[in-house]
């Protein structure tokens, strides 16, 4: 038995080596991960501030309307919380969106905001599909110096789904004019490659469209040119496809469209009229019917890499929109109607009115794509490519969130100085320190050399969490305002008193006959229920005030969150440990007066603090006064 205990007492001590060992290791992780950061020079070795302390950016947003009404109260709120959603998504804490008025919007952001969050601020992010009427050469002088190109090269910057010019390459191009006019953009999703740029997801093989004619005469009900200033409608439009909903100052405007400088912050029209656009490259310009599936119902938009027919995974970018029940209805309805028709002209960038088997993906008034159908599309399910990845995790965290309900011009953009400063972050770190202080005070005239435990303790989790918090400021730019320095400042209160519940816990062993080796495994299983309580309560405290609460006391909430957390596992993987190996040592087993673990002393306390603001009291047995009765 004797010979058991010992192999037991053995292995205790050797895990908590090894426990230390790994908490070590740990944090050394975390040192690198930071001095990584630093060295790539997107990271700091301290924590980015909050708008209170170091200051920001303040921008004013004003409605713009395309009918020059006015704006309704609940538009402007439902514009703010989405601008609060996307901002939330970039990873930027402490920003504050407010109303001013009853017209503008006021985003203050702490630090210099990047490009991705200035335009997630003010892009409305509306996607809608609408099918494509006409087409033309967006940028006429960038055509100028191609008169001598094939047919095939031309049709390499008629339909491509790319965000940039350069993405049409001789491949494709040479592949598109192969093919029948249905399948010129459907092209892609059979073959992706690097270069290819949009496609919607469940189209069938290129081939399946063989049927589709093969000029684009046959699409333009009227025959008229493009170049005509003559084209006016037959008749009232039966439906969207139909190129009747193309009026003669329409068809006016899309022949003066330039696309190498088109009109600045266009905007995207009503949904049952036509509009003009550009491509998102400007190589081409359109005319487009009105909207058949709106941006509202996206359900949701994921951004990834797309899959290869084979399964593979490739390294072209894709956002992967799921559309409501209402819009894929919608979407299927669209897609019968279409695959009827034939094709965009893929030899050339120019299609005359008419209804055609392309629907354009329009985000903003600008084209993404204008791919055709072979086949119906039930499910519901799009695919837009032609971005880098970093593009298309942004595009997806706005169509996510949801389309503005109202465009917004930057009306003007300032910097704002911090509203506290230094000073008051001065004077919270002294107070952080003060309350240090005390606890370690407290701890040495209580515990006496067992406060080297709670020293430790501190430090180690005082090095986590600050390592922490710089990591979170590196990748997701989370920024420490007063707030969360109050939230720091209370932790030190309830880890100090977690310290008192399980040191008075094995004292309470130790004075019912117990060694201390058994009473620290004893107080240990005691504490611990009694941590993990207290401390649940906190953070469950946390989370509640994080979600409910103002950007205000999120940042409280936050780091109260954190350090409980981290409380934790400093007790488990440090505390414990720590004291299991100090219970060998022959100074504190002995039980000296100096240890903190003198067994006489503490059985002679009367008055003990428990933690958690309990005491425990000692009272002597009553002795009757001389003449009372028994």
């Amino acid at each position: 038995m004797a010979q058991r205990r010992r192999t037991q007492d053995v292995a205790r001590k050797d895990n908590a080596k090894r426990t230390l060992m790994w908490l070590f290791a740990f944090i050394i992780m975390l040192t690198g991960a930071l001095g990584y950061g630093v060295w790539k020079k997107d990271a700091s070795w301290t924590p980015a501030l909050g708008l209170d302390l170091e200051g920001g950016f303040q921008f004013i947003l004003s409605p713009r309307t395309t009918d020059g009404g006015s704006v309704s109260q609940q538009q402007l709120e439902e514009a703010r919380d989405i601008i609060v959603q996307r901002i939330d998504a970039q990873g930027t804490s402490g920003a504050e969106v407010t109303t001013q008025g009853s017209s503008n919007i006021v985003v203050a952001m702490p630090g210099v905001p990047t490009k991705e969050q200035q335009d997630a601020i003010a892009a409305s992010s509306q996607m809608q599909f609408r099918p494509v009427l006409a087409t033309d050469i967006g940028d006429p002088e960038a055509a100028q110096p191609q008169p001598s190109a094939s047919s095939s090269s031309g049709s390499g910057s008629s339909g491509s789904g790319s965000s940039s010019s350069s993405s049409s390459s001789a491949q494709p191009s040479a592949s598109r004019s192969s093919s029948t006019p249905a399948s010129r953009n459907q092209e892609r999703t059979a073959e992706p490659t690097p270069s290819s740029s949009g496609s919607e997801s469940g189209t069938s093989s290129p081939s399946s469209s063989a049927s589709a004619p093969s000029s684009s005469s046959t699409a333009a009900p009227t025959g008229t040119d493009p170049s005509a200033d003559s084209w006016k409608p037959t008749g009232e439009p039966t439906s969207a496809t139909d190129p009747n909903h193309i009026s003669t100052k329409l068809w006016r405007e899309f022949q003066d469209l330039n696309c190498a400088n088109p009109p600045e912050d266009q905007p995207v029209g009503k949904t049952d009229e036509a509009i003009v656009a550009c491509k998102d490259d400007g190589s081409l310009k359109y005319v487009l019917g009105p909207v058949v599936v709106a941006g509202t119902e996206i359900a949701d938009a994921e951004a990834g890499y797309r899959v290869g027919p084979q399964g593979q995974q490739t390294n072209e970018p894709e956002i992967q929109l799921t559309l409501t029940s209402k819009g894929r209805k919608e979407y299927g309805d669209v897609s019968k109607q279409m695959v009827k028709l034939p094709g965009l002209n893929p030899a050339s960038p120019t299609n005359p009115p008419g209804s055609y088997n392309a629907l354009a993906a329009v985000l903003d008034s600008k084209v993404l794509i204008d791919p055709g159908f072979n086949e119906a599309i039930p499910n519901g399910q799009a695919s837009i490519s032609g971005f880098s990845i970093d593009e298309a995790r942004s595009l997806a965290k706005s169509l996510k969130f949801g389309a503005l309900p109202l465009s917004f011009d930057v009306q003007s953009r300032q910097e704002i100085s911090p509203t506290l400063g230094s000073e008051q972050l001065r004077y919270g770190i002294i107070a952080g320190l003060i309350g240090l202080f005390v606890v370690l005070l407290y701890s040495l005239l209580q515990y006496r050399a067992l406060s080297v435990v709670v020293i430790g303790s501190m430090l180690v989790a005082f090095g986590i969490t600050y390592l922490a918090i710089a990591l979170l400021a590196w990748g997701y730019n989370y920024r420490l305002d007063m707030a969360g320095v109050t939230g720091l400042i209370i932790a030190i209160g309830v880890t100090a008193d977690s310290f008192i519940v399980y040191f008075e816990r094995v004292r309470d062993e130790l004075r019912e006959g117990r060694n201390l080796r058994a009473a620290v495994e004893a107080g240990w299983a005691r504490a611990k229920g009694t941590i993990l309580v207290a401390d649940g309560v906190n953070l469950i405290a946390a989370v509640v005030l994080y979600v409910l609460a103002s950007s205000g006391v999120r940042g409280f909430a936050f780091t109260l969150g954190l350090t409980t957390l981290i409380d934790l596992a400093i007790f488990w993987l440090f505390t414990h440990p720590l004291l299991t190996i100090l219970a060998r040592n022959k100074f504190f087993a002995s039980g000296h007066k100096w240890s903190g673990f003198d067994v006489d002393t503490l059985r002679e306390a009367k008055v003990r603090y428990k933690g958690r603001g309990n005491f425990d009291i000692d009272n002597p047995v009553a002795v009757p006064a001389e003449g009372s009765a028994r």
